[in-house]
């Protein structure tokens, strides 16, 4: 891409405006000989990864030099947020080549006040914009965006808009004139885009490629009346994507339940399917897949496992020490119970795998049952639970105990005959561990009571309980300090002293790297109540819930609330975020 500025000049300035030294501009200037001339100035420099030397001390990307060069020639600078990017309407205000001829594209089309706003890669040459306003009657605001973007976007975003374009004209092809409703529901397969075609291929390609690059742990595909919504699970949170006409909808979800080797005739009860893939940067990704039959046709969920995120070490688990050290304890006992609780997206999965992990060692032998497997380990002995031929949880754990087992991992305590092998598995001298769903560590007590296990056999076997939440963190770009509210930390901590007050806390104020929320990732806050003498007396007298988190505070646990509150002190994340995904405290 030609412009009149170069990398060298670039560099040149940057050494101006102290942003890199003597040392590092001399250092630059050689390996620049060796970058991709093709790549646009920006990108060049980018591909230095050069640090800061002034007392910023960031590594100069391809954002902070776009930031640089829009405020050198005075253009207002714009990160583009493609989840923000109304795609059918950019691409409809020019063509991908006259976007391309002039290194541009457009982002935003505000109809209301008549104004197109358009990313520019040149900032010198802006002589399209005028000819550009004749022929949309609009007034056209450039900004500078990031060039390494821009190329990105204009291939995706037209390709994609040319995808749904052609599958639609091929639907069309199908269509047949349709007079009653009766007619309508027999011409329903008729209507509907062929799920192999080649523009449904490609729009199946973008939407998973679109939710790795976007950091998503969940896509989801929602049938309406006349279009078809997608959004991505980011962080915790649903964010809007894109809307496709509703037969191009369910074409796109029939290709996603042949990859996933579902039945695709089978639209009236719901379904649950697998695939693997690979992420743009050729890790590969496993993908559980499930359809739900609703008023508007099937709707579907994807969610997204990558195999890094569910091996972590436990120094990125967020765990506190003294919380990691007996967690550490518990998962080292010869025989027992130990259980993880909390809702469905509460980082479970991760915890467990990351134990699994660290108990994987040559002279141990761990079995597990699961439903689905998330993650295939090579250390693991992995079973997969089949309903249809008898195999549950409790029949997995049956045959799992005459393989000479070690460590049972039991994916979830669902029914009192699980529970029951599980107690039968802890007591013939084998370590158990397993998640079960409730809101917090005592809960899990008195649920396996409900679910038909008696006291006495329960204060034999179980170790400990762990709950766990997750929360967002705080964006390390934009978060600012403000004086604690003292209402706000008495609602966080109550009457508990244990973690002080601190003057200033940080709170969100969102930018350009956060898409505006404020957070960015998500951190584990955790509640441990391991099993003692005094909570076992408890137990057995059918203690109340109270009762058992009052004794295991005494025991020395830390409420999930508190332990959120050592995430506030540590400027992590926010009071409310954490009162937001942690239940209240009904001692």
């Amino acid at each position: 891409m030609s412009t009149s500025l170069s990398s060298f000049q670039l560099l040149d300035l940057l050494k101006k405006a102290n942003w890199i030294s003597e040392e590092q501009f001399q250092t630059s200037r050689i390996h620049l000989r060796q970058v991709n001339p093709k790549l646009h100035p920006i990108e060049q420099v980018a591909d230095l990864s050069l640090m800061r030397h002034d007392d910023h001390r960031t590594m100069i990307d391809e954002e902070l030099l776009t930031q640089f060069v829009a405020k050198l020639y005075k253009l207002p600078y714009e990160k583009i947020d493609p989840l923000k990017i109304d795609v059918d309407g950019v691409t409809r205000v020019m063509s991908m080549a006259y976007a391309q001829r002039h290194n541009i594209l457009v982002i935003h089309v505000d109809k209301q006040t008549e104004v197109v706003k358009v990313a520019v890669m040149n900032p010198e040459d802006l002589a399209w914009r005028e000819s550009l306003e004749q022929v949309l009657r609009m007034k056209i605001v450039p900004v500078m965006g990031n060039p390494a973007l821009i190329k990105r976007y204009q291939k995706e975003f037209y390709l994609l808009s040319a995808s749904v374009k052609g599958a639609n004209e091929v639907k069309l092809q199908k269509d047949n004139s349709v007079t009653n409703l009766e007619q309508l529901i027999e011409l329903k397969g008729a209507e509907e885009a062929d799920a192999n075609d080649q523009h449904i291929v490609q729009i199946v390609d973008w939407l998973l490629q679109y939710a790795f690059k976007e950091r998503a742990s969940d896509i989801h595909i929602e049938p309406r009346r006349e279009v078809g919504r997608i959004r991505f699970r980011i962080d915790g949170v649903l964010h809007p994507v894109y809307e496709l006409p509703i037969s191009i909808t369910h074409a796109v979800i029939s290709r996603l339940k042949i990859l996933g080797r579902m039945d695709l005739a089978e639209r009236r009860k719901p379904l649950d399917g697998r695939v693997k893939t690979k992420s743009p940067d050729g890790s590969e990704i496993e993908l559980r897949l499930s359809t739900l039959p609703t008023a508007f046709g099937e709707k579907f969920v994807g969610r997204i496992f990558d195999p890094t995120v569910l091996t972590r070490n436990f120094d990125e688990l967020g765990l506190e020490p003294e919380t990691e050290s007996t967690w550490r304890d518990l998962i080292s006992q010869p025989n027992g119970i130990v259980l993880l609780t909390g809702p469905t997206g509460s980082g479970k999965t991760t915890t467990l795998y990351t134990s699994l992990k660290l108990l994987a060692t040559p002279d141990v032998n761990i079995c597990t049952i699961e439903d689905p497997i998330e993650m295939v380990d090579p250390n693991l002995n992995q079973m997969q639970v089949h309903h249809d031929i008898g195999l549950d949880f409790a029949a997995g754990v049956r045959a799992l105990l005459r393989q000479d087992p070690d460590i049972i991992m039991i994916g979830e305590i669902r029914d009192k005959e699980t529970a029951q092998m599980a107690v039968q598995a802890a007591l013939t001298g084998h370590l158990v561990i397993s998640t079960l769903h409730t809101n917090d560590a005592p809960s899990a007590m008195t649920r396996l009571i409900e679910i038909g296990i008696e006291p006495y056999l329960l204060n034999a076997t179980m170790l400990g309980v762990m709950a766990q939440r997750l929360v967002r963190t705080l964006c390390k770009f934009c978060k600012q300090e403000k004086p604690t509210d003292p209402k706000a930390w008495e609602a966080l901590v109550g009457a508990n002293q244990k973690v002080p007050m601190p003057d200033k806390i940080f709170h969100p104020v969102g930018c350009d790297r956060c898409r505006h929320t404020g957070y960015q990732g998500r951190q584990g806050i955790y509640e441990l109540l391991k099993v003692t003498d005094d909570l076992k007396t408890l137990v057995y007298e059918n203690g109340e819930i109270r009762q058992l988190r009052r004794q295991g505070i005494k025991d020395g646990m830390n409420l999930l609330r508190v332990s959120g509150a050592y995430k506030v002190v540590a400027g992590m994340t926010t009071i409310e975020e954490v009162l937001r995904v942690a239940p209240r405290d009904t001692k």
